[in-house]
């Protein structure tokens, strides 16, 4: 019998892989990719690896041959979309040409922008809603992300010579996190530019 078509094989947990994961293999990105795509279209639950295979045009066999189990493919997803993000940031907050601490209302502009373009929101507060409180894998990679932000508003506040950077750099943190959710529900008409008032209201203080 072949063990990729076992029962059970087919949810978070996944098989003990038989081989390291090596998804740095044309067939290992075509399962990335549709597994990205997915994933954040359907929910990480709702997206079987049948589906996954069939997109990517690979076997389930070929799919845990590259990254293990369902885990890892997920914790793939989630390390590729926050380097895509954290990639995209910097490049446009660089383009913008802010200085001092008005680098930290053109990130939250620019944050606003990649909103604007992912209108399921936050991938990784979607991914905690379905595998927070486990020993999923992908838990560490969400965590880094969310601390990754944080560093980033207190390095721009350190950068403009605040006295008070790593405080204010939370407040605004807690700000972004925030218009992410109220945006993407549109719970606020302008969730950000409430976000950058109340951060440009911080920062004169």
């Amino acid at each position: 019998m072949d063990p990729d078509a076992s029962p059970g094989r087919d949810h978070l947990e996944g098989p003990v892989p038989r081989r390291s994961p090596n998804p740095d293999t044309p067939a290992g990105e075509r399962i990335l990719v549709a597994a990205s795509a997915l994933f954040y279209e359907r929910g990480i639950r709702g997206v079987g690896v049948d589906l996954i295979a069939d997109q990517a045009g690979v076997t389930k066999k070929t799919l845990y041959d590259r990254f293990g189990s369902k885990d890892a493919l997920v914790a793939a997803y989630l390390t590729r979309r926050h380097e895509r993000w954290a990639t995209w940031f910097g490049r446009r907050l660089a383009e913008r040409g802010a200085t001092g601490v008005e680098q930290v209302l053109v990130a939250l502009e620019v944050a606003e922008e990649w909103a604007d373009d992912n209108v399921r929101g936050c991938a990784f507060v979607n991914a905690h809603g379905e595998i927070g409180a486990t020993e999923h894998p992908g838990n560490a990679v969400i965590l880094a992300d969310k601390q990754y932000m944080l560093a980033e508003f207190q390095r721009l506040l350190r950068d403009a010579g605040h006295p008070d950077a790593e405080r204010l750099g939370e407040q605004v943190h807690l700000l972004y996190e925030g218009a992410m959710v109220a945006h993407t529900t549109r719970a606020q008409p302008d969730a950000f530019g409430a976000a950058r008032a109340a951060a440009r209201a911080l920062l004169q203080a």
